[in-house]
């Protein structure tokens, strides 16, 4: 049999080792991996899109991953298979990554019903890694009924999530102050749900008096596409406490998106994103790998270097070069 078939008829199966190579693949950027990446990924289109897709942002201490820990384990409890995509920070420098996610979510880590992939963002935009929305598309097709994506937590660039998932979920400190938080109002205005962390022992007033000061805020800022304005709750994951709340509410706001047609609606809007996005890097890939340009960029580079073409100059010769069959210019 064809090893790609085997491997996907293992996936199917709910095999997580045969998931994790699944996923490899397609984050492959070589040349001869593009092809059976795509195949994969369209095999395993059909299977899914019955999952609830849960983004989840915040910034770097705000408690993400040991939230994703109680909460997941808190899924699984009510006989759901939960999927974690973690993307990692990236060097810009050398790609590399830090991607421990993995063991700060303990308790999830060991179940039979979780799968947890770290992903490094490798200098892409937005949030999320450049493949996030076909690693949604195996673990679903792998049976995973619950997907989790844990965005890199840089703050306002965090929007990408929104194109992915069905609900999100924006985690705050309580007393952080806007400058460490990093996050305003464009964050704010993509969150279904908003929970503060941490609030457990003397930080649970505070926790009180934050939820009381943003409620007020949120009133101001336009609804989301469903009608709703984001939903404000106290979660401590290290003493449980607010955990199983939030979960209900997020079933409960998934249930109302479905019974009204507004989830369906969304997704629709998300592929043609997704196909724009497509289209794009495809487009970026056809430069990278088209041999008229091989030479001209290597130079154009030097001469902007020097100071000698300006860098819209130089970007007008390489679209003029790569432009085919008479296309007229925009």
């Amino acid at each position: 049999m064809d090893p790609d078939l085997s491997l996907f008829h293992a996936l199917r199966e709910g095999d997580r080792s045969a998931l994790g190579r699944g996923i490899t693949l397609i984050e492959s950027e070589r040349e001869s991996d593009l092809l059976r990446a795509r195949v994969l990924v369209e095999r395993c289109l059909p299977h899914g899109g019955r999952s609830l897709r849960l983004g989840i942002t915040g910034i770097p201490g705000v408690g993400k991953s040991t939230l994703i820990d109680a909460l997941g384990t808190w899924m699984i409890d009510k006989r759901h298979r939960v999927a974690v995509l973690a993307i990692d920070p990236s060097s810009a420098r050398t790609g590399g990554s830090i991607l421990g996610d993995k063991t700060r979510m303990e308790r999830l880590a060991v179940k039979d019903a979780a799968f947890i992939r770290p992903t490094p963002a490798a200098g892409n935009l937005g949030g999320v890694a450049r493949r996030t929305r076909e690693s949604i598309a195996l673990c679903e097709a792998a049976g995973y009924d619950r997907i989790i994506v844990e965005t890199v937590g840089t703050g306002q660039s965090e929007l990408d999530v929104d194109h992915l998932t069905d609900l999100n979920l924006l985690l705050l400190i309580a007393g952080a102050g806007d400058e460490l938080q990093g996050i305003k109002r464009g964050i704010m205005e993509v969150a279904d749900v908003i929970a503060f962390t941490k609030a457990e022992g003397d930080a649970r007033m505070r926790a009180e008096a934050a939820r009381r000061d943003l409620r007020s805020a949120i009133s101001l800022l336009p609804l989301r596409p469903s009608g709703r304005s984001a939903e404000l709750l106290l979660t401590s994951a290290i003493s449980g406490e607010g955990i199983a709340e939030l979960g209900d509410r997020i079933e409960l706001l998934r249930a109302a998106d479905h019974a009204s047609g507004y989830q369906e609606e969304h997704r629709r809007a998300q592929n043609l994103h997704w196909m724009d996005q497509a289209v794009l890097h495809g487009l970026r890939d056809l430069l990278k790998h088209d041999p008229r340009l091989t030479k001209l960029i290597p130079a154009l580079h030097a001469e902007v270097l020097a100071g000698a073409k300006s860098p819209f100059a130089a970007a007008d010769e390489i679209l003029a070069l790569f432009r085919t069959d008479g296309a007229p210019r925009p």
